[in-house]
């Protein structure tokens, strides 16, 4: 079963009383164990795509099947459990608790699903994903940007997801570091079996990815191995 599938997915929206239309008759399929890259000009659907991706927005029109489930469909406990357990999600701009250490930051969603065994030693399982547990202790400020946004990649896993969805992960590092954490993507879609799906402006990334979407004007123009 594909991890998610978008049927002729229509996407509106209201924009000073005019409607937008995001994404237009969008069709696709994501396997377990691909790494996509999503590419596009500013404004041509990308991140529209993740949150529907990702049941944080819903469709106009079409369907959005997440882990076999309709999103459209479910009730909100269900779509709060659908997130929790089978997506997790990686921002440009991290996102972190700054009152939390670095692996207090990985332990939170497991502590919000109302987990309370081995969630420490879960959480510092990710961390060695990403190659943190020697700095679990410390907090956000104390990091360097690529620190952090390995600890936000750690957490997006918390769960073990199906599916990880990246907006932009290495739009607010300067070029080594990205090209660090795009690695990082990489191997952990390589050695841990992480299905990925990204967007991005970073033409680098092509040369990570097994597939390569081009979204211009809210529909996939190109969909091609790099």
């Amino acid at each position: 079963m594909p991890v998610l599938e978008f049927h002729h997915v229509i996407k509106d929206y209201l924009n000073d009383g005019r409607g937008v239309r995001a994404l237009d008759g969008v069709s696709l399929k994501i396997e377990d164990g691909e790494f996509i890259v999503l590419i596009g000009p500013s404004g041509c659907g990308k991140s529209t795509l993740l949150n529907l991706s990702g049941a944080m927005d819903f469709p106009t029109a079409g369907q959005v099947v997440l882990d076999g489930l309709c999103t459209s469909n479910l009730d909100d406990p269900a779509l709060t459990c659908l997130r929790r357990t089978k997506v997790g999600f990686i921002f440009q701009s991290f996102q972190l608790l700054h009152t939390l250490t670095a692996l207090e930051n990985v332990e939170l969603p497991l502590l919000l699903a109302g987990e309370r065994k081995k969630t420490r030693e879960a959480a510092l399982d990710r961390l060695r994903w990403v190659e943190m547990e020697d700095l679990a202790n410390r907090l956000p400020h104390q990091l360097s940007g690529g620190q952090m946004q390995r600890v936000a990649i750690a957490r997006a896993l918390a769960h073990s997801p199906r599916l990880l969805l990246a907006d932009e992960p290495t739009g607010n590092l300067d070029s080594q570091t990205g090209h660090h954490i795009l690695e990082l993507l990489s191997r952990l879609n390589r050695q841990q079996g992480v299905t990925v799906l990204m967007a991005t402006h970073n033409s680098e990334s092509v040369a990570f990815a097994n597939r390569v979407l081009h979204l211009r004007d809210g529909r996939i123009e190109v969909n091609q191995e790099p």
